[in-house]
């Protein structure tokens, strides 16, 4: 346990506590460079403030923060997964393409997930505004 702490102390990063600016690092670059990333952060807004507008119990704000959490890093790990078979494989190759589309295919099923979680979540709140 001590040798974890010291070298996660060890970063030469000045004000690095555990390789959190590593992670802020990733997080601003996804941010930057990811169009799909800042759509889906818009629409995390937008589900958040329906969220409020509704006044969500705690369980269903749960379901909305992991399912938006899902997405988020999937399509982080799915950008990820894209920049290393670009920086091994810059040319085209059938391989690399599968693994991209296969990264690609896990941020469509946590979309997907995150789509039929919110209609779990918000269809019932909808349905009691037209009774």
């Amino acid at each position: 346990m001590i040798f974890w702490v010291n070298l996660a102390l060890s970063d030469n990063r000045k004000g690095s506590l555990f390789g959190f600016s590593h992670a802020w690092d990733g997080l601003k670059a996804v941010f930057r460079t990811e169009a799909n990333f800042r759509v889906h952060l818009i629409a995390a807004l937008g589900v958040i403030s329906a969220g409020f507008v509704f006044r969500l119990t705690v369980l269903k704000w749960i379901v909305v923060f992991f399912a938006i959490g899902l997405v988020l890093v999937a399509e982080m790990l799915n950008t990820a997964i894209e920049k290393m078979i670009d920086y091994l494989k810059p040319d085209i190759h059938p391989e690399a393409k599968a693994i991209k589309d296969l990264a690609a295919g896990a941020v469509l099923v946590s979309a997907l997930t995150a789509v039929a979680a919110g209609l779990f979540v918000f269809l019932p709140e909808l349905f009691k505004l037209f009774k």
